[in-house]
């Protein structure tokens, strides 16, 4: 293909043959995904308040639910602040953060119903969310497919 054609084509509006238009993922702070960081922040609170208190009052009650807590809070704090930067890097670490929450909430959900001597105090996963209005089973579900949504096209 000669430069004449490529400049024809690019008047046209047609791209040149030899190029390939890829384009960047959409941001995940916006539109929606505003609301999504929002309620991701609130639940980062939310869980780091109640795992500090836990930990630092009653831990010897039960370490482990306690313990979960925790790991819950470090996530939605990760999570936040992935989803809200939402380029490059911190897209991969929105991905494998929020499927992190969702195996936690979904394995945390089960054992807690089957076995709930295991867990003699809840946590933010215990009942698959059903202390927090079940958000934490919903949002991971629906920040991974927004996640899949702003994902790069081309």
């Amino acid at each position: 293909m000669s430069i004449e054609n490529s400049a024809r084509e690019a008047e046209a509006g047609q791209p040149a043959a030899a190029s390939v238009v890829r384009r960047e993922p959409a941001p995940t702070a916006s539109g929606p995904g505003r609301l999504l960081v929002a309620v991701y922040g609130v639940l980062a609170l939310a869980a780091t308040g109640r795992a500090g208190w836990e930990l630092v009052s009653k831990f010897h009650e039960a370490p482990v639910p306690y313990a979960l807590s925790a790991f819950s809070a470090v996530v939605y704090l990760v999570a936040t602040v992935a989803l809200a930067r939402g380029r490059g890097l911190a897209r991969a670490v929105a991905w494998v953060t929020i499927s992190v929450e969702l195996l936690g909430v979904l394995s945390v959900g089960t054992v807690s119903m089957l076995r709930p001597e295991d867990f003699p105090r809840s946590t933010v996963w215990s009942g698959f969310g059903q202390g927090y209005g079940y958000v934490p089973l919903v949002l991971p579900i629906l920040g991974l497919i927004w996640l899949w949504r702003t994902r790069r096209a081309g």
